[in-house]
C-alpha cells in the first residue's frame, strides 16, 4: 500500500486504492490477499486492479518459483550464446 500511495500524484487516490484492496479481504480472505499482494510486489504491479486480477485468476495459489523458471534460458541449436557475440581477432598477414 505504501507503493500505491507513493505512485499516485494525489495521496487521496492512493488511499482509495488501498481501501479497495482491504475490501478484497472480505471476498477472498486474508491469506489469499497476502499471497496476491506478495505476487504483485514481486512483479511491480502496484494497483488495486492488478491485485484483484491476480485473485480472480487464482494466480495467488501458484508458487512464485514457477514464474521465475519461465525466464531461464533454454539450450537449443538456434541459441548462440555470449561467445558468438564476442569480437573476433583478425589475422593480419
Amino acid at each position: 500500500m505504501e507503493k500505491i500511495i507513493e505512485k499516485k500524484e494525489h495521496p487521496v487516490l492512493g488511499y482509495r486504492s488501498s481501501l479497495g484492496i482491504i475490501r478484497l479481504e472480505k471476498s477472498y480472505g486474508r491469506e489469499r490477499l497476502e499471497a496476491a499482494s506478495k505476487r504483485a510486489v514481486t512483479f511491480g504491479a502496484y494497483s488495486y486492479q492488478s491485485i484483484k486480477s491476480i485473485l480472480e485468476k487464482g494466480l495467488d495459489k501458484k508458487p512464485l518459483e514457477e514464474e521465475s523458471n519461465k525466464n531461464v534460458a533454454q539450450n537449443h541449436e538456434n541459441v548462440r550464446g555470449s561467445v558468438y557475440y564476442q569480437p573476433q581477432e583478425e589475422n593480419v598477414c
